[in-house]
Order: C-alpha cells, then structure tokens, then sequence
C-alpha cells in the first residue's frame, strides 16, 4: 500500500500544463497551432485550437488559457491528456458498471471514451454552458448514439432534480483554475453520495495547486470513508467510496479483469502503481489538520441564488490576448 505524500504531490504537480500534460504524440504534433474559433458564451470564454490532428478546446480568465479538453481527430478512442485516463480507474471500484454520471463535460473525451467500450453502460454527461458542448458536438466528435445523453444544467442542481442512481459518478467541473465552490461542499458530496447505488463510487479531478486542495481532501473525507489518490502526472484524481477499504490483491483483480473484459485501451492494472492511500486519520503530513471542511453556511432556500453565484463568469481583469 502507498502512502500519499506532500513531496510526491508537488513534485507531479511541477510537471503539469494547464490540467493536465498531453500525450507524446500531441506534444510532437506537427505544424503551427492556429485558433480555429472562439466564442464568449454566458459562462465562458472558450477557443478552440488546432494542431495537427488534435483539436484543444481552452477557457480564457485574466490572460491566461486553460485546456479543458484535447482530441485526436484520427483516433477516438485516444485520451491526450493523461489525468482523463485516469479518471476511468472508478472501473476497478465500482460493484457494477452498468451506470455513469459524468458532471462537467468540457469536449466529453472521458464520457465518450468509456461509452466507446462499454457501448452497453448508460452515460449521462452534464454541462453547464451549452456553448462547450456545441463547441464538443462541432470539433470532438460527439453526437447522438444509444446510452449517451448531454444534459444542460448545473451539475448540482441536476443531482438535486434527479432521482437515478448511477455506478459511477465522474466530477471534471472547473472554471479557469478553480473547481466550482459549490461542487466542493460537504452538502454536495452528501447529495452524490444519495446518488451512488450500492457498491458505487465517485471520481474527481481536483487541481493540486489550489489553496482548497487540503480542505477538498478533508471535505470528501467527511462523507465518503474511503479515500484513494491517483497521480496523474500534475493532476490529482481522487476516488472515494464508502464501505470497508478495498485490498490491493482485489484491485488489482478487478483491474485485470475489466481490462480485458471491456477491450480496454489504456490498461487498469498500470494506472494501480499511482494509487496512494489516505490515511484515515489524515495526518503525517499528508494534509493540513487545520484544513477546514467546506460547507454551503447558507440556508437551503438560498441554493438556487448561490449555485447562479458560483456559475457566474467571471470578467477578466486585462482583455485577452492570443
């Protein structure tokens, strides 16, 4: 069993670009990379850019650009960007996987990626802004087929409208640098967890630069018991599960076993050695014991006022420049 540490943390998050490193092959992509379209859209500043075969949509804020989504128009089923592939490790953990929900869906590679080899589990994908899946349906590759559903709306409101229960459920919603503060809530990880069937799990992207890291880390803690780190080369993907702690013998059968079950192409069993364990004490020095566990601290009838707070974009301080 590995254990979490800060060191190991910061020295990943030193390599990271943006969310996440790409791939070799888009790193070596041939020829310039040229803006192919952007539009400011109620939520966003998005862009769009091409280079090669790869098509990169990015969010603008203050200057600065943040890659979002990465795809490869000559494979489909690629993850460019690494941290994404590692998103799909709920695999290992999920009891079933005949269900997802996947909050934040950018130019949908991860949702797309786990409808293409299980072409028979029911993905649902949430998106705030209708623009980014515009922009996903023109550029990514997305479209209408069978067990693959885009809905428009807050992520969080839709689990508070919704009565399904998923397998899986997959949290990838930032803006600029910073995960939505509503999205990181003890209130919200409660309403994912109502959510969850028996034996299911939750995956999140959560950036490890961020002041909010410790409390994120304490606040998912406080209601899921079970917390595993993936390092993904400057991204830090958690997963979190309730019930007794999974043993590494049994994870790394379910991981060899759905690998070769589902054809998949980025193998479970490899993803394992970035696995590391939250100690259930959180202590050692992995996070800060005076980390606070982020709470909503308003009333119930003011959530529909503060999640429009929370969404609102936010205007950049300097005028882009690309």
């Amino acid at each position: 069993m590995y254990k979490f540490t800060r060191s190991a943390l910061w020295g990943a998050a030193f390599l990271a670009t943006s969310f996440g490193l790409w791939s070799e092959a888009h790193a070596q992509a041939q020829g310039p990379r040229s803006l192919v379209e952007s539009k400011e859209s109620l939520y966003n500043n998005i862009y769009v850019y091409k280079q090669g075969s790869y098509y990169d949509m990015t969010f603008g804020y203050n200057r600065r650009l943040y890659t979002e989504s990465s795809y490869n128009t000559l494979d489909d089923r690629e993850l460019p960007m690494f941290y994404t592939r590692f998103m799909t490790t709920s695999l290992i953990y999920a009891k079933n996987v005949t269900s997802v929900l996947e909050i934040g869906f950018g130019g949908g590679r991860t949702s797309w990626y786990l409808h293409r080899f299980l072409p028979d589990m029911s993905v649902t994908s949430v998106e705030l802004d209708p623009g980014v899946e515009a922009m996903a349906r023109k550029y990514f590759g997305i479209r209408d087929e069978p067990n693959f559903k885009i809905a428009n709306s807050d992520g969080r409101l839709y689990l508070q409208k919704s009565k399904d229960k998923y397998d899986i459920i997959l949290i990838d919603a930032y803006r600029g640098p910073f995960v939505p503060f509503h999205l990181l809530t003890k209130e919200f990880y409660q309403l994912v967890k109502e959510h969850l069937n028996e034996g299911g799990v939750v995956a999140q992207n959560v950036e490890p630069s961020t002041m909010l890291f410790d409390s994120a880390v304490k606040t998912i803690h406080s209601v899921f018991p079970q917390e595993d780190f993936y390092l993904a080369e400057g991204n830090v993907v958690t997963i979190a599960y309730d019930g007794p702690p999974r043993s590494p013998d049994e994870l790394n059968k379910s991981a060899e076993d759905r690998t070769a079950q589902f054809k998949l192409r980025y193998p479970l069993a490899g993803m394992l050695s970035q696995r590391r364990r939250l100690p259930p004490d959180i202590s050692g020095g992995t996070i800060d014991p005076s980390a606070k566990v982020l709470t909503d601290d308003f009333a119930p009838v003011e959530t529909l006022k503060a999640v429009e707070n929370h969404n609102r974009k936010w205007p950049d301080q300097e005028p882009n420049t690309h």
